[in-house]
């Protein structure tokens, strides 16, 4: 009788099953973190001595530190950006560069900013030659030097722009997110907050160089903007696909760190993408997000996140996980409108990205009212916000200027730079930066204090409705 109740069928109900199913999913989840920890802790890394690493506090201080270490360069000054701009920052900084090379002739210096952002005006404002106009005006007037390139990462601005940032002073790095303006450099009161780092290594410096050297320099698609005999896009279009190829294939070559991190150093990865596959700071990005246990702190400037990391971090919020956002009330945006100004539909975007984190919080009201996920929005006055990176378990921070949006997801060329920090050396630097972005915003309680499409300006909700209405706020939301 006993051998019978044995060999009687399993009744399989669909308890069983979703039980069976829970296991395998768990058992799948625990596979993947534990593949990503170790993808993280493989990861090849420079050493770098903690004290040779410094968290600037403000753009002010950014300015004066970049200023500080043009004039004290003795080898070479190599910055990339996505803009260098005729303002008077613009003018300051590229005026400093020229003192520096009559200084010392030997110095090597070179700028690389986006092709096309370089020859065309700000958007709204009237047609001009851009930014491209003030660098040979600086030429004629300051003569040979300090080369001034423009590097196409696509054929046109929408398909792709150069946004790889990092300035390489001998061997130091300084390191933000942001270009370089008025309102970067806090030139005239107003500012757009990033965050700031410098960090002072041979090997990083070099590896960061080698880049900008060795691969666009050489590239027949890479050309001077501060020649009289200026390129034209059709003159180039040929050969950036090529150029698009190579930087896909890229990644910064450097002398790999043997062992763990002595007393004392924290581990650095400096990280290279472009395009949707096999981008290695993506990869990273999305690791790192999965292997928080216990906190992580996203920022972000634009309320627009792919669809891997919504997935992902949809997935870290459930699990309980303490997740902070840090992000721009839409006042904060730099391409905000105020309502009495004359409407143009840039101005919509701050708003798109409203109706996002209005959408994002509804669907995790539980969370926030558990306080497992806190939106933090910030706003100062008339300034705005630029911010993005990680903060990982106390462990890991990603310096970055990828925006963490499908356009830098896809189609711009990215880097950062991953510090591994299991001694918790920079802890301290972490608090301190956070805690003072923090003291500028206010924690969203409610998915409905954010406004509704209702609220907005009239020609806001028109506008926003006739994209839903067709939904290209989809392919709008994918390309920016």
């Amino acid at each position: 009788m006993n051998g019978d109740r044995y060999n009687a069928p399993v009744n399989l109900t669909r308890a069983h099953l979703l039980k069976s199913s829970g296991l395998a999913s768990a058992w799948q989840r625990w596979r993947k973190h534990s593949r990503d920890r170790q993808a993280l802790r493989a990861l090849p890394q420079i050493h770098v001595a903690a004290t040779n690493i410094a968290t600037l506090a403000g753009p002010e201080d950014y300015r004066k530190t970049l200023l500080d270490l043009i004039a004290q360069a003795r080898q070479r000054i190599l910055i990339a950006a996505l803009y260098l701009q005729d303002d008077d920052a613009g003018r300051e900084v590229l005026e400093a560069l020229y003192a520096a090379k009559r200084a010392r002739p030997e110095l090597d210096i070179a700028v690389f900013v986006d092709w096309h952002r370089a020859q065309r005006g700000l958007i709204g404002k009237a047609k001009s030659e851009g930014n491209a106009a003030m660098y040979k005006a600086m030429a004629r007037r300051h003569g040979p030097g300090v080369e001034v390139y423009g590097v196409p990462v696509q054929r046109r601005e929408f398909m792709g722009v150069l946004h790889l940032k990092g300035f390489v002073i001998d061997d130091v790095v300084l390191y933000s997110g942001a270009s370089l303006n008025d309102v970067y450099l806090q030139r005239h009161g107003r500012y757009r907050l990033d965050r700031y780092h410098v960090i002072r290594n041979r090997t990083l410096a070099d590896s960061m160089a080698a880049l900008l050297t060795d691969v666009f320099r050489m590239s027949p698609a890479v050309r001077l903007l501060n020649t009289e005999t200026t390129a034209k896009t059709v003159d180039v279009r040929g050969v950036i696909p090529g150029l698009r190829r190579q930087l896909m294939q890229s990644r910064y070559d450097f002398a790999v760190a043997e062992g763990e991190c002595a007393p004392g150093e924290v581990g650095i990865t400096p990280l290279l993408g472009l395009g949707a596959r096999n981008n290695e700071l993506n990869r990273v990005l999305l690791q790192l997000i999965r292997n928080a246990e216990k906190r992580l702190v996203l920022f972000t400037p634009y309320f627009n996140l792919p669809d891997p990391v919504r997935r992902v971090l949809d997935g870290r919020i459930k699990a309980g996980c303490q997740v902070s956002i840090v992000i721009g009330d839409k006042t904060a945006n730099d391409f905000y409108i105020p309502p009495e100004e004359p409407f143009k539909a840039i101005g919509a975007l701050p708003y798109l990205y409203e109706a996002n984190l209005r959408r994002f919080c509804k669907a995790h009201q539980k969370a926030i009212d558990a306080g497992t996920l806190s939106i933090h929005l910030w706003r100062h006055d008339n300034n705005t916000f630029h911010l993005k990176g990680l903060l990982v378990d106390d462990d890991y921070a990603l310096i970055t200027g990828n925006n963490i949006n499908p356009r830098a997801w896809r189609l711009d060329l990215e880097n950062g730079l991953l510090i591994h920090d299991p001694q918790k050396l920079l802890l301290a630097q972490h608090v301190a930066e956070l805690e003072g972005i923090l003291q500028h915003t206010r924690r969203l309680a409610h998915h409905s204090a954010l406004d509704s499409v209702n609220d907005y300006p009239l020609p806001v909700q028109r506008l926003l409705k006739r994209l839903s209405r067709i939904r290209a706020d989809r392919l709008v939301n994918r390309m920016l």
